[in-house]
């Protein structure tokens, strides 16, 4: 399909507004599907995961694609979890558009500000759907004012005016191209919303808008133009309502919305690329040198990674050849997929401004570029969250343990926002996220795909020990076993030192006490010593050493010796420094947006 008739589009919003059903609604509406899905019944076609049906929700970004007049609208459900933010990264950054879905009962959420601030940053056009509009306590009225004054109240327009709100609720009627008999009960209003919508359309154009001053009338094609305009710049915020229930009122016409006005890959704001140190330049054009970008991968026991990409220029094949550029390493590709939630329908190739995904790829990561040897174009690497959240995790059985680190890989393959590592000050294994349910689902997921049963618990503390007061330490390592033997002498001072300050060695030894070729062995040995405090055998932090005195043999004395009587100093030298113990701290900043901040404050 050509680029102009691909939409990609984002589903964001809080979680539970209605984005997987909506997802549903525009499947079975457009006939992809015989029968609508549902949450609750687990039989959805983009919540396909068993992780996502026991919580009747989102975990991961899913693809679903429909066919809608002459265009193909590639929707990306995403997750409404904070715990899963990373997959609404990964889903933004290959998207020209976005759909904002607000539930109709609740309105605008926590949820729905981050959709609209990520759209903001990545500027990306987007419109609002109002979801579950058949719902009790659904009001039209009341959740555009809501979203003005959120979110702007010239910029977020309603672009159809519902009739009827809950269970009144039965259709639409379309701003943009109201039809001859508008029903009475909604006339006034349209003609009122009309006309803000062609003022907006005017002041798109310098052109279009001294016309609409001097008072002659736009065409209707005039003012889908400046609309469509407006959207693209993201000027103008259509919003639409809709109800995902088997009647699904509204989502024709909430399609052919994305359709007329969200962009095409043509017209998306270009993503950076470079070639080398330098920066390239790309088209969506089929036959140009390949760039694609894989966001997504999916582990399977079975058949491997799946690998899901957005094609920008040129066109990949199966049974070809590709060239990934993070790696540096040619990849050869199977059969190519388009995928439908689980299902992965075969296909020949993928073309510019399209998504497909690949099986088996060796070396081929999240982030990775796929291009042409000779081309070499590459992707900047997707930004991801950084987590916080850690748990440390042990296996169950032996039998698990074995399995425990290739499953962890995995998995961190599938979600990069996880991080596998060892902590050396406690000897424990840590897996780091953004959240518990995220990190819960992990664990599942490594059970079920690779049987690997792991268990979490709180870390252990990772706590430190450091001295409260100076105090002199000596001790003389001294040995005779025949020939040679071992001899080294020497005096500490060990002061403490402010929190964070770290340890430091220093020397006043004058007159050649301590031959200075053994001085870096003191050193060395002070710092063996610093692994293992008196009190509980924590590390020992912000502390001086201060090496002052000492003797040595001619004949006996060695690296070795001094390090030895070195380590032997501080340890005896500890219980005269009043030793305590330092606690882990961290620095917390908390977030919050303008309008909870002015309602914490009321």
């Amino acid at each position: 399909m050509d680029a102009k008739d691909l939409r990609n589009v984002a589903l964001l919003g809080h979680s539970g507004s209605g984005k997987t059903t909506l997802a549903e609604a525009a499947l079975f509406s457009t006939k992809a599907t015989t029968r609508m899905g549902s949450v609750t019944d687990g039989n959805t076609v983009s919540d396909f995961e068993p992780e996502e049906v026991k919580r009747g929700g989102s975990i991961q970004t899913s693809l679903v694609s429909v066919i809608h007049g002459d265009a193909k609208i590639n929707f990306l459900d995403t997750p409404g979890y904070d715990d899963f933010l990373g997959e609404v990264v990964s889903a933004l950054r290959v998207v020209e558009g976005a759909v904002i879905v607000v539930a109709a009962p609740t309105g605008v959420d926590v949820g729905t500000e981050k959709s609209w601030n990520m759209c903001e940053s990545s500027g990306i056009p987007r419109m609002f759907v109002v979801n579950r509009m058949d719902r009790e306590n659904a009001n039209f009225s009341r959740n555009v004012s809501d979203i003005q004054a959120s979110f702007g109240p010239g910029q977020c327009i309603p672009f159809q005016i519902p009739l009827g709100d809950a269970q009144e609720f039965k259709g639409v009627v379309s701003i943009i191209d109201p039809p001859a008999d508008i029903p009475t009960e909604v006339a006034d209003e349209v003609a009122a919303a009309r006309e803000r919508l062609i003022e907006a359309a005017a002041e798109s154009d310098d052109e279009l808008a001294d016309r609409y001053l001097s008072g002659e009338e736009l065409s209707a094609e005039e003012v889908i133009s400046g609309v469509r305009t407006a959207v693209l710049a993201g000027e103008l915020v259509p919003i639409l309502a809709t109800s995902s229930s088997p009647e699904a009122i509204g989502i024709t016409e909430f399609l052919e919305m994305a359709r007329s006005f969200l962009p095409s890959p043509i017209d998306g704001k270009p993503s950076e690329i470079s070639k080398g140190n330098d920066s390239a330049e790309y088209s969506s054009d089929s036959t140009a040198p390949l760039a694609a970008l894989v966001f997504k991968t999916m582990a399977d026991p079975f058949v491997g990674k799946l690998s899901v990409f957005r094609v920008y220029q040129g066109t990949i094949k199966s049974n070809s050849e590709v060239w990934n550029s993070n790696q540096e390493q040619a990849e050869r590709i199977g059969q190519l997929y388009l995928p439908k939630g689980k299902v992965q329908d075969n296909v020949a190739e993928v073309t510019a401004g399209d998504i497909g995904a690949i099986g088996k790829l060796n070396a081929t990561i999240t982030g990775d570029s796929l291009t042409t040897r000779d081309a070499g174009l590459k992707f900047p690497q997707i930004k991801q969250p950084v987590g916080y959240f850690r748990m440390a995790v042990s296996p169950a059985s032996k039998d698990d343990l074995d399995k425990m680190s290739m499953a962890l890989s995995r998995i961190v393959e599938e979600d990069p926002t996880l991080q596998f590592s060892r902590d050396p000050s406690t000897s424990e294994s840590l897996i780091t996220g953004l959240g518990d349910a995220q990190i819960e689902v992990a664990l599942e997921k490594i059970k079920r795909k690779f049987g690997a049963d792991l268990r979490v618990k709180k870390p252990r503390v990772p706590y430190k020990e450091t001295i409260t007061r100076t105090a002199n330490s000596e001790y003389r390592h001294k040995k005779q076993s025949g020939g040679h033997g071992q001899f080294g002498h020497v005096l500490l001072r060990l002061e403490p030192r402010d929190r964070d300050q770290g340890f430091e060695f220093s020397t006043e030894i004058t007159g050649g006490r301590v031959p200075k070729e053994y001085i870096p062995s003191v050193e060395k040995g002070v710092n063996k010593a610093l692994d293992e405090g008196s009190l509980a055998g924590f590390p020992l932090v912000d502390l001086k050493a201060v090496l002052y005195d000492g003797s040595y043999h001619d004949v006996d004395s060695s690296g070795m010796s001094f390090e030895i009587a070195s380590i032997q100093a501080l340890k005896q030298g500890l219980g005269r420094c009043r030793p305590g113990t330092s606690r882990a701290r961290c620095k917390a900043v908390n977030h919050c947006t303008r309008r909870l901040y002015r309602r914490s404050h009321q």
